[in-house]
Order: C-alpha cells, then sequence, then structure tokens
C-alpha cells in the first residue's frame, strides 16, 4: 500500500511538472537540430577545404612564433 501511495505522488508531481509551462525547460529538439546542423555544416566546410585550412593555421602560428 505505502508503495502504491508513492506511486501516485510521483506520478502527480511529474504530472504537475509537465504542466506548469516552466519557461525555464528549454527547446530541446530545437537545441539538438541546431548542434547536429552545426556539426554537418562544419564537416562540409572541413572535408573539401582541410588542406587549405591546415597551411592557413600553419602559416598564421609560424608568423605568430617567429615574430613577423
Amino acid at each position: 500500500m505505502r508503495a502504491w501511495a508513492w506511486l501516485v505522488t510521483v506520478v502527480a508531481v511529474l504530472a504537475a511538472r509537465l504542466r506548469s509551462g516552466d519557461p525555464e525547460r528549454g527547446d530541446v529538439p530545437g537545441w539538438v537540430m541546431i548542434t547536429v546542423m552545426t556539426a554537418a555544416l562544419v564537416l562540409a566546410i572541413l572535408v573539401p577545404f582541410r588542406e587549405a585550412i591546415v597551411a592557413a593555421v600553419t602559416n598564421a602560428l609560424a608568423s605568430v612564433t617567429n615574430g613577423g
């Protein structure tokens, strides 16, 4: 009987949280979509231009470490 009361209480609390419309809850599916699309965009840019990006970063680091 005690387990049944605990289960009913937990379900009631969860239902109240879902109904409350908490503004801090966020939009999880939207953030997941943004993250996946950003990763796809990075890969789409990185794959064809990998050599150019590596050369640019190497040149930039070399110019900073060599003083000009």
